[in-house]
């Protein structure tokens, strides 16, 4: 046996530290004026930073902005990011440059969940063929038109009826809110709604909701750094992956009874579209419409139809519960302009205020405020830095919404940032709550409708209060939206 001199082994260690470091900091240089940032350690690069600063990840890129700038990079681990800030750097890069920064990262956990497919982390041809097809189809069923208007008004009153089943008294609203807004966009992809009390609707939506609130947790980072030895840990991304799976099946299932009940004639929703244009798809290595894709595409599209709007409906009672003198504003203008009838989207023209509040909630909100990933097609020089092709760039919206030099008061919740001084409605070039450019939000046309109708109807039929006793609170919770806390409300009936 050999003796195990102490020393040696720590002097081993410090030289393969060293020679670690040098490695790194070799890497470092390959790339000339490449974007400034902290000093990574070899190995975990800037990882330890964000961990010990316990803040979400887009508030701590946003302090480092402060320091480095509107255009700088960090490491997470082995993986280099390029990070922008703020509406002129954002809009340069997403609208001006484009062809440049349009794609997505190659990223471990949504290669695990999506390999590619559906529209939300697809690249290339397929998400071109996705979003055409998405946008199309959205509209043939009624986006932007008085068919999916008068589907929205018909749900707002389902909702209205639970609210008032509670006769004032408090209740927490998340799942009820999100099965109202999740039956508009099931509408449209299965051809029917559900039940709020239905066990299989409110299994999908625990199932999107438990996976929103892990995927942001230490472990899917890691696992995004450090896959082949993470995978094998215990933790939330290997529950994500569980559930991830029990969605694909069920979307599977559902797809296959579409397929038996097939008429080319009478297309009823995406999936009968979907599968129409599988039929007619010659079969050959560039196919798109096949079962993947299907899979991943009415998943992304029930997870985004979902949880964006009905988490800034949330945000949106909450902040009426908060300031009651908005409220008031708000309900005067429905009953002068709409006063009891059902609220059209044409009312929304005459009623400059509602509409205000409705864009300083999603702004407030900033439901997605470290936006999804990009990546660089290409080799770029970008505002003076040399960004090479492959690098994950992460377009920091919140800093956009929360922009200085084009919000008065960013942190606070103030309406008047969209609206001049006779009350008009004004346009805020950096209001860009769905993002800008290629990968804008495909939905959202129907979100805006959502949202207008579904926010005036129930500020028309209740006032909003927090039960007796409670101080209204605005902390947002953890998850890879920004959503609040979940809170007991009252819904006290105007009528």
């Amino acid at each position: 046996m050999f003796a195990i001199d102490p020393v040696s082994i720590l002097g081993s260690v410090a030289i393969f530290l060293f020679l670690l470091k040098l490695y790194y900091e070799r890497k470092e240089n390959v790339y000339h004026n490449f974007p400034p940032g902290p000093k990574p350690l070899p190995i975990i690069g800037n990882l330890h930073t964000m961990i010990l600063s316990k803040q979400r990840q887009d508030v701590f890129l946003q302090e480092l902005s402060k320091k480095y700038g509107p255009v700088f990079s960090i490491r997470f681990g082995p993986k280099k990011i390029v990070v922008l800030c703020g509406y002129e750097t954002f809009k340069d890069a997403l609208v001006n440059n484009a062809d440049a920064l349009s794609e997505r990262p190659v990223i471990p956990f949504t290669e695990e969940t999506s390999k590619g497919h559906g529209i939300i982390f697809s690249n290339g041809e397929n998400w071109k063929v996705m979003r055409r097809f998405t946008l199309t189809t959205l509209r043939d069923f009624g986006m932007g038109r008085k068919l999916l208007e008068d589907k929205i008004n018909e749900e707002s009153n389902s909702l209205v009826e639970v609210f008032r089943s509670f006769n004032g008294k408090p209740f927490e609203n998340t799942m009820i809110i999100n099965a109202s807004v999740a039956n508009i966009i099931v509408s449209i992809l299965l051809g029917h709604r559900f039940d709020y009390k239905d066990p299989t609707f409110l299994r999908l939506m625990g199932l999107i909701h438990e996976n929103i609130n892990i995927s942001a947790g230490l472990m899917t980072l890691l696992y995004n750094l450090f896959p082949s030895v993470i995978r094998w840990l215990p933790g939330g991304h290997k529950t994500v992956f569980k559930n991830n799976m029990e969605l694909r099946n069920f979307i599977k299932e559902t797809f296959t009874k579409h397929k038996d009940q097939l008429d080319v004639n009478d297309q009823r929703n995406l999936i009968d579209v979907f599968l129409v244009k599988q039929q007619e798809e010659k079969p050959s290595p560039q196919a798109f419409f096949h079962n993947d894709n299907l899979v991943s595409l009415v998943r992304d599209l029930f997870a985004a139809g979902m949880e964006t709007t009905s988490t800034t409906l949330r945000w949106g009672l909450l902040l009426m519960m908060k300031y009651p003198e908005i409220q008031k504003k708000v309900q005067d203008e429905i009953d002068r302009v709409i006063g009891s009838a059902q609220p059209q989207v044409e009312h929304k023209k005459q009623m400059p205020y509602t509409d205000a509040v409705i864009h300083e909630i999603q702004r407030f909100g900033d439901i997605v405020p470290g936006n999804v990933p990009h990546a660089a097609s290409q080799n770029i020089t970008f505002r003076g830095y040399f960004i090479p092709k492959g690098t994950y760039v992460i377009p920091l919206l919140t800093s956009v919404l929360h922009d200085k030099a084009y919000f008065e008061k960013p942190e606070e919740f103030y309406p008047q940032h969209f609206l001049d001084t006779k009350g008009n409605l004004v346009k805020n070039e950096a209001f860009l709550p769905f993002s800008a450019g290629r990968r804008s939000c495909a939905g959202e046309n129907l979100a805006k409708m959502e949202l207008f109708l579904f926010f005036t109807r129930l500020l028309q039929n209740f006032t909003f209060q927090p039960p007796p006793g409670v101080e209204v609170d605005l902390t947002a919770g953890t998850g890879a939206t920004r959503s609040p806390l979940a809170k007991d409300i009252c819904a006290v009936p105007r009528n």
